[in-house]
């Protein structure tokens, strides 16, 4: 019996510098991963070099940084370009990123028609779920149709956008929600393709062969598999019906996927390696919805960044799927299921009026806000659900005895997750200056005038761009050239949209605090802050969502602030509790500076953290004046709205004292 090829494995992976992040590479690849997944630092994805003020306490925590040609050498020193599938989660600076790629592999004398891979490169998802864009929908989507075009020409074995409805289902999306979301998508952006007239319409079988799509997996793999059988039927059709496309191979649904992160638990962690073996099953058992590529979270990402060893755990799964299971003899095993096929029939046929409802609006690029919304309204009631019990989580919300956690709480007295070394902002400061100093400046100024020529023309801004990576031109440059022509964007948060009556148990918060504070000075006043770069807004969201139930008045500005403007906007506001949200590992550089600045200005109103921070850290933010910590274990939110709520009434009557 033949066996099928496997699929392309892969760890996402990166983190505090090039060097670090190469080692770390060349090793998993030693362990028998098939290719590279790159996790860029937030400050990359964003556009800012390592010294902008933004970027402080950012760099090298969620990835790596490469703001210029010399990182790129370093990250992919001894790796050969031409022989590797390399993937890149990079977005709204996807152009610059690729550009060093290409100019990295033309000045190593590689072939450029070679390389193989994927920029995700997907801004629709970053409005709604992620929050890396910089610029409007107008211009990235200019961006996204010129990356494309280009590629599809001159670097024809390259995926030049990966449609991303994972980070949908992470922000909420049901799987009605992320099949049409995403479908809306990949039509916007073919659309914007055929519009640019880059492209005839003889030669759009050729870029809908280029697109793949990235998706989620959940644990309920069933519906998940379905899921991933509609999507194959509504994209065949689409691309038939809307762009002529009836070559089967170029027709092909092509996807990656990564199991789902948000599913995995704070609380008793060793239940997450079930997890993604299961959430892995969806995306591998049905051959005609199989994953083309698979990279699976490790089991300690609730807690905080996974070691080398993690990541090797989570490559060991599908490598016995893959090699020691009889998974890939068989042809598609759900082939004439009728249950199978009835929810896929289901699935397809809601996502379907979905994305119509979307089309009708006039496509996803200029349907932000009222999808966002919508994501945001499902999330909140996937909370409520997890909240009442509706829906079982083991470990969270039921089954909640056990014995204490080896794996949690480490072995043989090591960290069990990774912690990047403080030193390594301090170095990249160093290596950055080192850069613009042996750089020729004539070169590189002369490369940012082109590009900012060619940003106000129609011209095809990829050749500009490498230009300026040949040159030594740096991220913050690239991006700030196009800042000027474009400008920036700020995202809707879909907070003020949601609807539905609020929990019993917030409707009894509303009611204690309306009448403790009926006669000083009305509703609590809670300011919601996410500082540094930081864009996953899905709990901050939620407490908002939440809070205003409980009839608190919220002031949320969305993502992206600096320290400072977190503390001008307490004092115009006249706060009685700060809310910090941060999931990037950088609350030990913003949150005392935030409570700093709060305490020189005056303001004493108490300040309160939630994300993803070790225990170890608990202790040095409550030491720094943090009232509480929030992590992921404390999922009733309205246990912690009524905590919110308590704090801003002791505020209120005096009764808090801030340390």
């Amino acid at each position: 019996m033949t066996r099928e090829r496997p699929w392309v494995m892969r760890t996402y992976s990166g983190h505090t510098s090039a060097h670090a992040s190469n080692e770390l590479y060349r090793t998993n690849l030693a362990k028998g991963q098939t290719g590279l997944s790159v996790a860029f630092d937030l400050p990359t994805q964003t556009g800012y070099d390592p010294d902008h003020l933004l970027a402080r306490g950012e760099v090298g925590k969620v990835g790596v940084p490469v703001p210029h040609l010399g990182e790129m050498r370093t990250l992919f020193d001894q790796i050969p370009l031409e022989d590797m599938n390399t993937s890149m989660t990079i977005n709204a600076t996807a152009m610059w990123l690729l550009s060093l790629y290409i100019a990295l592999a033309e000045e190593r004398g590689e072939d450029v028609s070679k390389l193989a891979g994927t920029t995700q490169n997907d801004i629709v998802k970053e409005y709604l779920s992620r929050g890396t864009f910089i610029f409007g929908p107008v211009p990235s989507r200019r961006l996204t149709v010129d990356l494309i075009t280009h590629t599809v020409r001159n670097v024809p074995k390259w995926n030049p956008i990966n449609v991303c409805s994972y980070h949908l289902q992470e922000a909420g999306a049901t799987p009605v929600q992320e099949i049409a979301y995403a479908m809306a998508n990949a039509i916007g952006v073919l659309d914007g393709v055929l519009e640019s007239g880059q492209v005839s319409a003889e030669d759009m079988p050729a870029v809908v062969g280029r697109i793949s799509f990235f998706v989620n997996a959940g644990i309920r793999f069933v519906e998940e598999t379905c899921k991933l059988r509609a999507m194959g039927r509504l994209w065949t059709r689409i691309v038939e019906e809307r762009y002529g496309v009836t070559d089967e191979k170029l027709a092909r649904f092509r996807y990656g996927v990564q199991v789902n992160s948000l599913g995995l638990t704070e609380a008793q962690p060793e239940n997450n390696v079930q997890r993604i073996v299961l959430e892995t099953l969806a995306v591998t058992l049905g051959r005609d919805s199989r994953a083309r590529a698979i990279q699976l979270p490790a089991w300690n990402e609730a807690l905080g960044l996974p070691r080398p060893w993690d990541q090797q755990w989570s490559l060991r799964i599908q490598q016995v799927l893959a090699f020691e299971t009889d998974l890939l003899e068989y042809p598609d095993i759900f082939e004439g299921s009728k249950v199978m096929e009835a929810k896929t029939a289901e699935l397809e046929e809601a996502a379907n009026a979905e994305l119509q409802w979307v089309l009708d609006g006039g496509g996803a690029f200029l349907m932000i806000d009222e999808l966002k919304g919508r994501l945001v309204q499902s999330h909140a009631d996937r909370v409520r659900r997890i909240e009442s019990g509706d829906i079982t989580v083991v470990g969270v919300n039921s089954f909640t005895e056990t014995a204490p956690s080896p794996l949690a709480e480490g072995i043989d007295g090591e960290s069990s997750i990774l912690v990047v070394d403080p030193a390594g902002e301090a170095a990249q400061l160093e290596s950055l200056n080192t850069w613009r100093e042996n750089r020729d400046s004539g070169a590189v100024a002369s490369a940012i005038e082109e590009l900012s020529r060619v940003a106000q023309t129609t011209q095809n801004l990829v050749p500009a761009t490498i230009a300026l990576a040949r040159a030594g031109g740096t991220v913050g440059e690239w991006s700030d050239a196009l800042r000027d022509i474009f400008g920036e964007y700020r995202a809707p948060t879909g907070v003020g949209g949601v609807m539905g009556a609020p929990r019993e148990e917030l409707v009894a918060v509303r009611e204690r605090i309306r009448v403790a504070t009926e006669n000083n000075g009305g509703p609590i006043r809670l300011l919601v802050g996410k500082p540094g770069l930081d864009g996953h807004s899905n709990g901050a969201e939620q407490i908002a969502v939440a809070a205003r139930d409980a009839g608190l008045e919220v002031i949320y500005q969305g993502i992206r602030l600096t320290p400072g403007q977190i503390c001008a906007a307490a004092q115009d506001e006249d706060v009685d509790v700060v809310g910090l949200s941060i999931l990037s590992g950088s609350h030990l550089e913003l949150v005392p500076e935030t409570v700093r600045l709060l305490r020189a200005a005056g303001v004493d109103a108490p300040v309160v953290v939630g994300g993803i921070i070790p225990e170890q850290d608990q202790v040095i933010l409550l030491a720094a004046g943090v009232s509480r910590v929030y992590t992921p274990k404390d999922f009733r939110i309205s246990e912690i709205i009524s905590d919110l709520a308590d704090l801003g009434l002791q505020h209120r009557l005096g009764t808090f004292r801030s340390t």
